[in-house]
């Protein structure tokens, strides 16, 4: 299944206007993107608080990840402080990966942010988490916090903005986007032979695991036939056909 390195901004030295830091939204905006990731079927690890940017791309680096988000607000220069608007979402230029989510994610921004001819896909080649991450990666500017309209935006659409960004992921990696919901235990219940752990919800998608009847397992979605499932560590689509909750 894909995994994703999530890096919500650290920076607490960056204020809104009006009360609060950009260190605070983007990780409210990542907390709530983490049951509509578990129930559409992509594992994440979130960055340390604690570290700076540095500290993100080494532990993204160590690990064997699909894609890395950073995901940030913006500030004007001095002298347009709090007379900038929009959306950018930055990608290498060296990686055709990068480009396609940041596309991707600058489109899917654009049916919720008012201003959507605001949203567009910028190259970087100075951005760190952009340039010298291991996977491709993207960081995204989600409005400017120095800006009355968009912080009061922000702050008003932290749930909107996160299912955008899971949408966008979902959109890349060629998977549904799954409704968030409770996390259940489940039982296989089949003829007494294995059930199929599959990376994508198929009978088409690859064979991943195999699950013996009887097993317990974890379900965090059911849709169409199919439910995302966690065995002994190994998250994927297995048939809800063969699975009581």
């Amino acid at each position: 299944m894909p995994k994703v390195f999530l890096s919500p901004s650290t920076q607490e030295w960056n204020p809104y206007i009006d009360g609060g830091n950009e260190e605070q939204y983007m990780n409210l905006i990542a907390d709530r993107m983490e049951p509509y990731l578990r129930s559409s079927g992509i594992t994440y690890v979130r960055n340390d608080p604690d570290r700076n940017v540095a500290g993100a791309i080494a532990d993204s680096n160590a690990g064997d990840f699909d894609v890395h988000l950073a995901i940030h607000s913006n500030a004007a220069p001095e002298s347009m402080a709090g007379m900038l608007r929009g959306i950018d979402v930055y990608y290498s230029p060296y990686d055709k990966y990068s480009e396609t989510l940041a596309v991707i994610i600058a489109n899917n921004f654009m049916s919720i942010y008012p201003l959507p001819d605001k949203c567009s896909a910028k190259p970087t080649t100075t951005l760190g988490e952009v340039t010298q991450t291991k996977a491709p990666a993207v960081l995204c500017e989600i409005g400017y916090h120095d800006n009355r309209e968009d912080a009061d935006w922000i702050r008003n659409n932290l749930t909107a903005i996160a299912v955008s960004l899971t949408q966008s992921l979902c959109d890349y990696f060629g998977i549904p986007l799954i409704e968030a919901g409770p996390v259940f235990r489940g039982t296989v219940v089949t003829d007494g032979s294995n059930l199929n752990l599959r990376q994508f919800p198929s009978t088409q998608g690859d064979v991943i695991g195999s699950i013996p009847n009887g097993s317990v397992l974890t379900v965090y979605s059911r849709s169409n036939g199919w439910d995302v499932v966690s065995y002994r560590g190994t998250v994927g689509y297995a048939s809800s056909e063969f699975i009581v909750i």
